[in-house]
Order: structure tokens, then C-alpha cells, then sequence
């Protein structure tokens, strides 16, 4: 199977994957440690993680008959302005948002990837037919970090991203499994972290308890996606100014400054997610919203989400010059909504942003923004 596993290999950097390699169904990933992660609540709101546990010890599970995974990786664009170390990373201009780098592609990765994973597929049934595989990116069941280092694609840093020595970190990883018998590659076996601790220092919210291990709760990432309801208060101001994701603790890694790549062709970057200007989202109604961001990952986080997330920043960056879209959010009909914008206009504190706060107490019914609306007025 060398020749076929060189084969398919080549076939996935034709289709567009930046790297293949290859472990054996049957190497262990450190599912002990997924477990007590789990069991630590670190999860959150992301009880599908807790419902598919049992599944993540076992890929037969994903696929009946699996013998051998192809670990893809696929590089996403870099801000040449960005990728400098000399400037300020995780700030924006006054009434914009920052979206993480994965993120701001004209496509939606899943779909990029998806089709990729397709081609590949077709190929590997055309060398062997009646192959079984299967393509996943993201949403099955698969620790795809352990198993991207089983097959030699690098260590998990402290901040729990998988980081390549040549490449950093600043890439989607995919799986191809299937019941043929590939010839595996070596596992990466040291940990090039060091004695750093820039991930680590580096988080505005400590979502890191300790080197190798994110507590998602209090991860941006997790806050702006993945959060379904109101953001903690004292966790509000540590978002800065990220409105979908966050880049920090990949940001100021050693081994991203080193990283160079050519820009996917399919994930070239979108001009208005970069950044996001936040104030006119609030004139937006549902049909736009969904217009304008069905099809790229920020839809994950609905109207709702994103509004909230704005009115964070917005109430982060406490500008006179955004009243006037909080005024408008303080009256949206969704209470999350409408909390996060009382709390923004707290945060600015400007005598017109007092005079809105006052009109909203009259009117407003919800227990929940009525107490935003009490804590923003007393200051």
C-alpha cells in the first residue's frame, strides 16, 4: 500500500490541501484527557461535545471498518498588516469589529473543504473501488488534533491549538478515513513549546487554568460563537473588540511569526469582515442579516449572537459616535439584545447615553435587561 498511500497523498495536495499524512485507525489518541476536560465543565454550552463522548474513543464509530485516517490540513489566509509583530493585533478602529482570521474568506471553509474532501474521496475509490471512506471536517465525532499529531503533522501547544514547526497554526484540519491499510507516517513526538508562555499571558478573559488546557467558557472564541444567551459582565470587557472569534493566543505564538503562505484561491479574504463595521448591523432585520452572512461562518452565531457581540465591543470602546446604533439595539426585540446594548450605553456614559437608559427603564418588562438597565444607570 506505499504506492497507494503516495498516491493519495499527491492526489490530496491536487485537490487543494496544504499537507497529508497518514495514522492508523488503531493509534491511541489522549481520549483520557478529552474525558476530564469534559468532566471539568470546561465545555460549556457545547453539551453535543458530552452527548458524543462515548464516540470520540472509537473512529469505527464515524466509520465501520476504519483502518487508516488521513489527517488534511488546510492553510487560511494571513494579513500581511496583521502578521507583523511591531503593531497592536487585537484592537480596531472606533465602531468596528475584529473577526478572526478562519473566518473572514468570501466562502465558508466547510464548503471549500467539503468539496476537496469530495475529490479525494472519488479518487481513492478510483484507485481502489469498493473502498469504504468517509470525508469529515469539524462535526464528527473525531479528535482531529491527536490524531493530526499521530500522523506527524505536529505538537499541541499550550494553547491547545496543533502547531506545525514550519507552518504555525494558522489552519483548518480535515479527516479522510477509510478501511484500506495506508502505510502510516512516524507521530510527532516532542513538544517545541518550551519554557514560553505568550499563549498563556497573552489571553485577555485567562481562559487558560493551566499550559494545555482551555477552559471554553471563558475563551473568546467560545463567547462569541458558541455562547447562547447574555456574556458574563466580568467577562465583557476582556472580548475588547472581537465580535466573531479571536486570534490572540495564535497571535503572539513564536512559531506563527515564522509562518508564510500563498493565499488559498477559494478563501481569498472578504473586504467588509475585515473588519466588521458594527454600527449599521443594527439596522439590519433578519432577511438581511441572512443575506448578507448565510454563507459564511459568522451565520453560526445568528443575528442575535453577532448583535450582542457588537454591542459588547461597541460598550468596550464607549464612543459618543455609537449612541445612536445602541439606541436602537436597547430596543430590539431580542432581550439579549437589549441588555447588551443597556450595558454598552453604560459604558459610554454620556449624558445622551443616561437620557436612553432612563426612556428604556419606563418601557422595558424584561427582569433580566431591567437589571442591565438598574447597574448601567448607577455606573
Amino acid at each position: 500500500m506505499d504506492c497507494l498511500t503516495t498516491r493519495i497523498k499527491t492526489a490530496a495536495i491536487q485537490a487543494g490541501f496544504s499537507r497529508a499524512q497518514v495514522c492508523s485507525a488503531d493509534a491511541e489518541p489522549e481520549i483520557g484527557r478529552f474525558h476530564s476536560w469534559l468532566d471539568a465543565g470546561y465545555a460549556g454550552q457545547m453539551n453535543y461535545l458530552e452527548n458524543r463522548r462515548p464516540a470520540y474513543s472509537d473512529p469505527a464509530l464515524v466509520l465501520e471498518g476504519v483502518r487508516s485516517i488521513v489527517m488534511l490540513t488546510t492553510d487560511y489566509a494571513i494579513d500581511d498588516d496583521r502578521a507583523t509583530s511591531d503593531i497592536d493585533v487585537d484592537r480596531a478602529s472606533v465602531g468596528a469589529g475584529l473577526v478572526a482570521r478562519y473566518a473572514k474568506g468570501e466562502r465558508d471553509y466547510h464548503d471549500v473543504i467539503h468539496k476537496r474532501l469530495k475529490s479525494l474521496k472519488q479518487f481513492v475509490l478510483s484507485e481502489s473501488p469498493g473502498a469504504v471512506v468517509r470525508g469529515v471536517v469539524d462535526t464528527a465525532p473525531l479528535l482531529e488534533r491527536d490524531y493530526a499529531r499521530l500522523a506527524g503533522l505536529g505538537w499541541i501547544g499550550k494553547n491547545t491549538m496543533l502547531i506545525h514547526r514550519d507552518d504555525g497554526s494558522w489552519f483548518f484540519l480535515a479527516a479522510l478515513l477509510t478501511d484500506l491499510e495506508l502505510k502510516a507516517d512516524p507521530p510527532f513526538a516532542t513538544d517545541h513549546c518550551g519554557a514560553c508562555r505568550a499563549c498563556l499571558d497573552a489571553c485577555p478573559t485567562d481562559a487558560f487554568p493551566q499550559p494545555y488546557v482551555l477552559d471554553a467558557q471563558r475563551c473568546i472564541s467560545y463567547l462569541t460563537i458558541e455562547l447562547r444567551g447574555d456574556v458574563p459582565v466580568d467577562l465583557r470587557e476582556g472580548m475588547g473588540d472581537w465580535v466573531f472569534g479571536c486570534d490572540v493566543c495564535q497571535d503572539v505564538c513564536p512559531w506563527n511569526r515564522r509562518h508564510t503562505t500563498t493565499i488559498d484561491k477559494e478563501l481569498q479574504l472578504r473586504g467588509d469582515l475585515n473588519p466588521l463595521e458594527l454600527r449599521s448591523l443594527f439596522e439590519l432585520t433578519d432577511d438581511d442579516f441572512r443575506a448578507r452572512f448565510r454563507r459564511t461562518p459568522l451565520w453560526r452565531s445568528k443575528r442575535e449572537g453577532i448583535l450582542r457581540n457588537a454591542a459588547i465591543v461597541l460598550g468596550n470602546q464607549a464612543a459618543e459616535a455609537s449612541v445612536s446604533a445602541l439606541t436602537v439595539g436597547a430596543a430590539d426585540q431580542s432581550a439579549v439584545i437589549r441588555a447588551a446594548s443597556a450595558w454598552a450605553l453604560g459604558r459610554v456614559g454620556s449624558p445622551i447615553a443616561i437620557s436612553v437608559l432612563q426612556e428604556r427603564l419606563q418601557v422595558e418588562r424584561d427582569d433580566t435587561v431591567r437589571t442591565e438597565i438598574d447597574l448601567a444607570l448607577r455606573g
